[in-house]
């Protein structure tokens, strides 16, 4: 029997979403799960103190080192991620990181069929980069080079010799020795990138983006999980719903804002959803479990990438996510011939 180990940085499962619904699914699969915490793990027995669900409810136990990993998160500590290291040099883990934005931007830029999906993407050196995008777009976005939910997202439009500024839901008008003095503030302690703004909003002038949710499954194919659009509050300039936007269905969605044309941007997405995981994952030397695709859609109802997350969230769709987890974790393990 193939066994999953679930890394995560929180001591006990009960608080994990993640946790229960990958151990139903493994127990429908008849594949044995435990969850554990880098604090648990002895490397000199080769055995960790986990947790099973049995019976209605988490028991610790001792089990032996699994056969691969699923690792959801990142570890907060600096033993956590040494424990991280030394387990990763002996079992095979699910998830491996794509990179920063920028990495992304370059990896996409090598793929000839996708190249032309991408927003140019410059890194900032000074406030002279900014000026400059600003001359050749007039309207700019600034995000940081590490990050993700659309924190410190700023948006810049150029108003002859006023700027504009939108960061989050606070707006100013400044000139331009203002300018520069805030972005030499705003980038002093992180990287950041400087794109030209992509008018994607609804009818209603809302932002909006369109996530596509890919994984692999017991085959180690890629599947597509969910395609659902994502909106934003009125005042934002993402569509962040951990700051008061919200998703919807995406047929409803596309109707409502496309008519005629919402089929023809559905096989579009779909196509998308199909072709685009498989080339970015052949970029990689490590094989990727799954991805978080942001797309956009302009007026002219052109395709853009706005993101590509490697640990997208899940929502109220972990039990969807979860059939495909456990199943790849034990595709992995039996790759790893470890398992007869």
């Amino acid at each position: 029997m193939v066994t999953v180990g679930m890394l995560h940085f929180r001591k006990h499962p009960q608080k994990v979403k993640k946790a229960y619904a990958c151990a139903a699914v493994a127990k429908m699969e008849g594949i044995e799960f435990f969850y554990f915490s880098p604090g648990n793990v002895k490397f000199e027995e080769k055995m960790i103190n986990g947790y099973m669900f049995e019976e209605g409810k988490w028991i610790q136990r001792k089990m032996m080192f699994p056969d691969v990993i699923y690792n959801p998160t990142s570890l907060k500590t600096v033993k956590g991620k040494k424990v991280y290291r030394k387990l990763k040099k002996i079992i095979p883990f699910t998830s491996h990181s794509i990179g920063n934005k920028l990495k992304v931007y370059r990896k996409i830029k090598e793929m000839a069929e996708f190249s032309n999906y991408l927003i140019p993407s410059a890194k900032i050196k000074g406030p002279q980069t900014v000026v400059n995008a600003l001359n050749d777009y007039k309207k700019i976005v600034i995000k940081p080079l590490s990050g993700n939910n659309g924190n410190n997202v700023i948006y810049i439009e150029r108003d002859n010799n006023q700027f504009n500024l939108i960061k989050g839901i606070k707006q100013s008008t400044v000139d331009e020795a203002e300018l520069i003095s805030f972005i030499e503030t705003h980038i002093k302690e992180k990287i950041f990138l400087v794109q030209p703004f992509v008018y994607c909003k609804t009818k209603d002038g809302l932002p909006f983006d369109i996530r596509i949710h890919v994984q692999k499954n017991g085959l180690g194919d890629w599947d597509t999980t969910l395609i659902y659009p994502r909106i934003g509050s009125k005042d934002g300039i993402v569509s962040n719903v951990s700051s008061g936007g919200y998703t919807g269905k995406l047929d409803k969605f596309l109707e409502g804002e496309f008519g005629l044309e919402s089929y023809d941007i559905k096989k579009a997405l779909e196509h998308f959803a199909l072709q685009f995981p498989k080339k970015f994952d052949d970029m990689y030397i490590r094989s990727l479990d799954e991805l978080g695709i942001d797309i956009g859609i302009d007026e002219n109802k052109k395709i853009w990438i706005y993101e590509v997350n490697w640990r997208p969230g899940y929502g109220y769709r972990v039990f969807d996510a979860a059939r495909n987890i456990i199943p790849y974790a034990a595709y992995l393990a039996l790759q790893d011939k470890k398992v007869v």
